[in-house]
């Protein structure tokens, strides 16, 4: 029986995310898998928006629950680091101990994007830190996003692919999620 792969990320807010998910399914079922995704799924109606925020939340962790990995985009979104929803949902699946794979279109390391965010203006503090204009340290691992994210993945076993999109297909260049998608399909085999 083909492995189930929830496959998170912030393309749901595309303007074209229907064609960007259907295209990463058709990839995944491509590679002997079976794709679950969030958009894939009808949301049952609500009275209230917090109350369709909630449905939406309740049927992606029921298909966290029947998937038996992850596949995540990490790339930036939105600022510095990875969509929060996304990050929530790879810490769903960290806790529940099932295999848990990452990609981001983004070649440059966290700690670089915060230097960026600083505009250059971070220096080593008293204490030994690195530390931003305002006294907030900054992380330095060589990771491509928060320690949590990065070193959660590969400290189980997963896999965190580098991408290098162009800046206008962040989320449309699938490169780095093939990639990601070749080594989850031959680890779930």
């Amino acid at each position: 029986m083909p492995s189930k792969v929830y496959l998170a990320g912030p393309e749901v807010f595309l303007p074209n995310a229907r064609e960007v998910l259907t295209r990463k399914a058709e990839l995944a079922r491509a590679a002997g898998l079976i794709p679950l995704s969030p958009g894939d799924l009808e949301i049952p109606p609500a009275d209230t928006k917090k109350g369709f925020g909630h449905a939406i939340s309740a049927v992606d962790e029921r298909m966290m629950l029947e998937a038996d990995a992850i596949i995540a985009n990490l790339t930036p979104f939105r600022g510095i680091a990875a969509d929060t929803g996304t990050t929530f949902e790879l810490g769903f699946m960290c806790a529940l101990g099932k295999p848990v794979f990452a990609y981001t279109n983004v070649a440059e390391n966290h700690y670089r994007r915060v230097v960026a965010h600083y505009h250059g203006a971070v220096a080593r503090g008293d204490d030994g830190h690195q530390r931003g204009p305002d006294g907030l340290s900054v992380e330095d691992f060589d990771m491509i996003d928060n320690l949590m994210l990065h070193g959660g993945i590969e400290r189980r076993g997963g896999t965190v692919v580098v991408g290098n999109a162009a800046p206008n297909a962040l989320y449309t260049d699938l490169t780095a999620f093939e990639a990601c998608l070749a080594i989850a399909a031959e680890r779930l085999a």
